[in-house]
């Protein structure tokens, strides 16, 4: 039986990395893609079953080259994550037209490319997992998030249609609402007094992302909450 493959769009610190530790213990072969080399580096010489490959999430060239070199080298994806994103925060008046654009380009437009190139193979095995990890922004438009905010939302509405057009075929579409302050240092720097029991602990998240992976089709999920006990919601 070959293993499986689980392609993560977004793999560095924090969740990406917990999504790859999830995925690598489970036995899979784990492409992991990111901008940045150092990350990627660390992660697969700490993980088995692992594989890095540089890719901007944004760019039509490299999905396409990427891709192919991941289905040569592990063979065709049975899950997708797509954990990529930016952050671009601010409110009306501090928003440049640029950080909008880049915004919406990473989450939204990223996520349809990423999708796009696994559906081949998906299509082909008749199932298929891809989940887009989002945030509480996509459903509250809140003031300081006028470009990740607007950026969630058309994230969330694409894997919407995806779910509902891909759901008969047998692929399942997922998408996961982060509600929390996600525990890594760019997190706890930004909220220094914050106790331990506000943040979100990327391993706990990435068991019930991988939980959604690999549901049954008689019972998928489309939208996962994820928050931590104390979130006020």
């Amino acid at each position: 039986m070959s293993v499986p493959v689980c392609v993560i769009v977004g793999a560095g610190p924090g969740n990406g990395a917990a999504f790859a530790r999830q995925f690598s213990r489970a036995g899979y072969h784990v492409a992991l893609l990111a901008r940045s080399r150092d990350v990627l580096d660390t992660l697969v010489a700490e993980l088995a079953g692992t594989y890095a490959y540089v890719y901007d999430a944004a760019d039509p060239n490299d999905a396409a080259r990427v891709f192919d070199e991941i289905r040569r080298d592990l063979g065709p994806p049975q899950t997708l994550i797509f954990n990529a994103s930016t952050r671009e925060f601010g409110d009306i008046d501090a928003t440049t037209p640029d950080a909008f654009e880049r915004a919406w380009r990473v989450n939204a437009y990223g996520f349809l490319l990423a999708a796009q190139q696994v559906l081949p193979d998906m299509r082909a095995a008749g199932a298929g997992s891809i989940v887009a990890i989002g945030a509480t922004a996509s459903l509250k438009g809140a003031a300081d998030f006028v470009a990740f905010g607007s950026a969630k939302a058309a994230q969330r509405s694409l894997a919407q249609s995806l779910a509902r057009k891909l759901g008969p075929e047998g692929i399942h579409v997922a998408y996961v609402i982060i509600d929390a302050m996600v525990d890594m240092p760019v997190s706890r720097a930004m909220a220094p007094d914050a106790p331990d029991s506000a943040f979100a602990d990327p391993d706990d998240i990435a068991e019930s992302v991988f939980f959604l992976a690999r549901q049954p089709r008689s019972a998928w999920t489309f939208e996962l909450d994820l928050r931590p006990f104390r979130e006020p919601w």
